[in-house]
């Protein structure tokens, strides 16, 4: 991993923008982080370093995004085996990235952010299937997200396809996806610092990227109520149920 403190002032100023647009995403839409920050630092350093430096961040916003969505016990009731499979990918796909260093990721990154533009195409029908089969697709989805999470760093497509053809709503379905991400990251985290060579000074080398994070986060948050308030925008409305927790559930 290139030291952080080594990088040129140009190069610090693009991941510190690059963490902030993530961020703004993340505390706007309730999801977003690792899928917008990747590909904009893997621009100007190389895939490991990128991953490195987004990990923490990305852990930071997604604990707050859970603190702050409401009570868990309705998701965690119904998808409570989706944060062990997507742990289980997420070792093996961390275990991949180590092993072999010199794979094409970028490939796969460029990959999943085709499936995510692309995912209208893949929900905009009926899935009856998955609907009747709930518990037979999660394994498949959940480690399939987690095998994306440890490789490419970013598991949303995946989880989007699954929660979406469940019919699932946007607040509970934002709380699902974090979970996955929570313990995705965690995992991730584990390996790389056991079998990845990762120290601790460089993990704390990235800790004001998560203050920096955190705080665009919340700044996305308060941009929601702000447009939800003075502009009675489609986009708005949907930003901001998505990040209102769950009521009426028929889970609960």
């Amino acid at each position: 991993m290139t030291a952080l403190e080594s990088l040129p002032l140009a190069v610090t100023r693009w991941l510190t923008l690059a963490i902030v647009l993530a961020g703004f995403s993340q505390g706007a839409l309730g999801f977003g982080f690792p899928f917008i920050a990747t590909p904009v630092v893997a621009m100007a350093v190389d895939m490991r370093t990128a991953v490195i430096i987004i990990l923490l961040p990305t852990l930071a916003t997604v604990a707050v995004t859970l603190v702050t969505s409401g009570p868990l016990g309705p998701v965690l009731k119904r998808f409570w085996m989706m944060p062990v499979y997507a742990t289980l990918g997420a070792l093996v796909g961390t275990w991949v990235f180590v092993a072999a260093p010199d794979a094409p990721y970028q490939l796969l990154l460029a990959l999943s952010i085709v499936i995510y533009l692309n995912l209208d195409r893949f929900t905009r029908g009926e899935w009856p299937l998955i609907k009747r089969h709930e518990r037979a697709f999660a394994p498949i989805a959940g480690t399939v997200a987690g095998l994306f999470e440890g490789t490419a760093n970013v598991a949303a497509p995946p989880l989007i396809i699954y929660y979406l053809a469940l019919g699932l709503g946007p607040a509970l379905m934002v709380q699902a996806m974090q979970i996955c991400f929570l313990v995705g990251k965690m995992s991730q985290f584990a390996v790389l610092t056991l079998h990845g060579g990762v120290t601790s000074a460089q993990w704390l080398a990235t800790l004001p990227l998560c203050v920096v994070a955190v705080a665009a986060g919340f700044a996305g948050v308060r941009s929601v109520y702000f447009c939800s308030t003075f502009f009675n925008s489609p986009l708005s409305y949907i930003s901001r149920r998505m990040s209102e927790p769950p009521t009426n559930s028929p889970l609960t």
